[in-house]
Formats: structure tokens, sequence, C-alpha cells
């Protein structure tokens, strides 16, 4: 098999593996090629507005498990590769050279034994730095159960390291990959937690193939965060790639099929709400849901769903109220709250002055006052009714799903 088949079959292989982070470090070195910056790398733009690029490839995609979720399981019968450590050099070095990419985002099937595997991966890694002077950006799948001195080793080379927790519970990984162990998967991201406290680690979780509620997934993705250090959780949807009894079943009708799709679009959108909510706005997972409330919301993001539940915590000031309570108005967002704090200093804000500060005033006038007036013309608003109002408004804005809108702040 030639290097082209080769490449087309591992990057078609490596599609369903999102948890390709930021890099969070900078560093700029006077020889060698590349650089990393704290902007970051991701699959498709930084966080400064670049689009950026990266080789997404699998160094093989044979494998000794057959988790029923995964394309690439042992008992599919489809095209298998495996590239040399010394074919993916070269190839991230030519595709580097030409300006195709900006780095190299590296996992792997199981080919014969973690540690196998990941010594393999390490090579590649090692090499780029070590003898091709390669200082962009890397990020490096960690195989579950490989031995602690490779996860080190491994820290060296990447900016990145991830071990995918795969699925949200024990027995639903034991149902689905009876070939992995929770506690495997557990040491290896304390392995990578230990070994790599600078760059960091992020994971995957697969939503929609178990029964889980999103109460859950929210309040597993907190602990990651709080015990495992974690940079990032990403959530991948469910899409059926394989026909398994232990699966949900396919529906053949293309109507059912597109509306699977969108809702767990949808879902997968609002848990990347949740998440952000856990990161940057000091919410906790008992209070985006609960048991009464165990999972998202379809039409309403989750802090204005939070918002609906607690009509006691609103009106909120904007000339008085503190950067924890303004960081729970919908609207509101990290940034304009930070501007908000910093405006004041000087003067009294007003409906224009929070236009010119970025707060989404479609969202925010019905929980604000300024300087004791409301900005919704006095007029009050039950819970109720702003959900209705809400609601009408999303649909609105999501009438395929084609594009999902992060509503709120």
């Amino acid at each position: 098999m030639d290097l082209q088949e080769k490449l087309k079959i591992l990057s078609a292989a490596a599609r369903y593996d999102v948890s390709c982070a930021s890099c969070g470090v900078s560093r700029v070195l006077p020889q060698g090629l590349g650089s990393a910056v704290s902007a970051g790398i991701c699959h498709s733009w930084s966080d400064d507005g670049r689009c950026v690029s990266l080789l997404k490839v699998l160094l093989t995609n044979y494998c000794l498990y057959d988790c029923a979720y995964c394309v690439n399981r042992r008992s599919n019968d489809l095209p298998r590769a495996a590239f040399t450590p010394q074919e993916l050099i070269d190839l991230t070095m030519q595709f580097y050279k030409r300006n195709y990419i900006e780095g190299l985002f590296l996992s792997s099937g199981v080919r014969h034994s973690p540690d196998r595997t990941m010594e393999e991966l390490i090579e590649v890694a090692g090499t780029l730095r070590e003898r091709a002077h390669f200082y962009g950006y890397i990020h490096l799948k960690v195989i579950p159960g490989a031995a602690p001195e490779l996860v080190r080793l491994a820290s060296r080379y990447a900016d990145r390291l991830s071990a995918n927790i795969e699925l949200p519970s024990a027995p639903s990984l034991q149902l689905l990959a009876p070939d992995k162990k929770p506690q495997v998967i557990t040491r290896t991201m304390e392995l990578v937690a230990s070994a790599a406290p600078a760059a960091g680690q992020s994971t995957q979780l697969i939503v929609g193939a178990t029964p889980e509620r999103d109460l859950q997934i929210v309040t597993l993705a907190e602990e990651l965060y709080r015990r495992r250090n974690l940079s990032r959780v990403y959530y991948s949807g469910y899409m059926p790639v394989n026909t398994d009894r232990r699966l949900p079943a396919l529906r053949e009708e293309p109507s059912a099929a597109a509306e699977h799709n969108r809702l767990i679009r949808l879902r997968e959108h609002r848990l990347y709400q949740a998440d952000w909510l856990l990161r940057f706005y000091r919410f906790k997972a008992g209070e985006i849901l609960s048991p009464e409330y165990p999972d998202l919301d379809e039409f309403v993001d989750p802090k204005t769903a939070w918002a609906l539940r607690h009509p006691e915590f609103f009106p909120v000031e904007i000339n008085k109220a503190g950067y924890a309570d303004l960081l729970r108005v919908p609207g509101i967002g990290v940034r304009s709250a930070k501007r908000i704090l910093q405006s004041r200093r000087f003067h009294s804000l007003d409906e224009q002055a929070l236009k010119r500060i970025g707060v989404v005033l479609k969202r925010a006038r019905y929980f604000l006052i300024c300087s004791g007036q409301r900005l919704d013309s006095a007029r009050q608003y039950t819970p109720a009714t702003l959900y209705h109002f809400f609601t009408a408004q999303e649909k609105t804005l999501l009438p395929g799903q084609e594009q999902l809108v992060l509503l709120g702040g």
C-alpha cells in the first residue's frame, strides 16, 4: 500500500476523535521549525480568531479491541493500514514545510499491546523534536495501560496529552467496551496529570450510546476538572457507525435518522454550554442540573434555564453587582462582566453603555436594572412567560440545526 492510500485510510479513521485541545503554552525557538503559541492549535479556529490546521491521523487502525461503538473495532471488515514511525515523521515535516499544517494530532489503535503502540507514538514525537527540530504543536493520545515510564517520556515531547475516558460510567464501559477497564483508564489519567501538569490533558466522552442522563455526565465532568486537573472535556455525540445489539437501534427512515442527528448534535451543544459554565462561570454541576431537572433543556441554554428557575436572584443591579453575580445574568459573558466592573469605576452604566460593552441585551434586559430602572419598560414577566418567549426565539434560530448559536453569556 502506498503512502497516499495509507494517509487516506488513517486520516479518515481519526475523524471520530474530537479531543483536540489547545496547547496552552508559548514557545518560540531561534532554530528549527515551528512554534507553539498560547492561543493554541485546534482543529478549526484558535482563540485569537486564526483558522489553523493539524495533521490529524492514526498511526494505525488495526486494533486488538472490539468496542461496540468504534468504527475501527477488530470485528469490522474494513481497509486496514499502518504507518511506520518514519513515514509519519516525513509526512509531518513535508506538510509543515508546504504550509499545510501547524501541528500534529496523533492517535492510534492498539495493534500489538499498549506499551508497543505507545513506544511507536513516542518515537514519532521524539524524533520530530530531537532530530528534525520540529517545535510546532504536538498532541499525543496516551494508550490506557501503557507503562508509567512511557507516559512520562511522552510528556517530554507533547504539548498536550489525552486519554479518553470513553463512556460516562463503568457499567456502560463494561457493556460496550469489555476489553477496557475503568481502573486502567483512571490510572492512566492520573499518570498523565502528574507527568504533564503544565500542558495538562484532555479527554473525550461519548454521549448517547448509553442511557446516562445529562446530570451524570456534567457531574462526571466537574469531578474530572477538580480531581484530575483536566484542561478540557470533549463530548462526542454518538453516531451509529456499527450495527450491534448493545447499541441504540438504527433507524433506517431518512426522517428518523435526520432527527437523531439533530437531537444528538443539540445535546452535544448543550453539554458544551454546561461545560463552559463549570469552567468559566463559577457554576456547580448541582446548580446546572438536579434530580428534578436531570437533562439539559432543548430550547434554552443552561444559564438561561438556571435563571428562569431562580427568579428570586433577579433583577441584578448592573451598577452594584459583584463579578460573580454578573456572571449569572444571561447575556453577560466573562469579558463583558469584566468590562462592566472596569467601566463603572468612572461612571454609572445605562442601556447604551451596556450595548457598547457587548452585553447581549435581547437576553439580559429581562434580568437587569440600571440605577433602579428596569430595561424592559417596567414590564413584569413570569419565568413561564420568558421561557415561552425564549423557546420561540431559539426555534427561529435553529430551524434545521445547521448552526448552533451559543445563547446567553
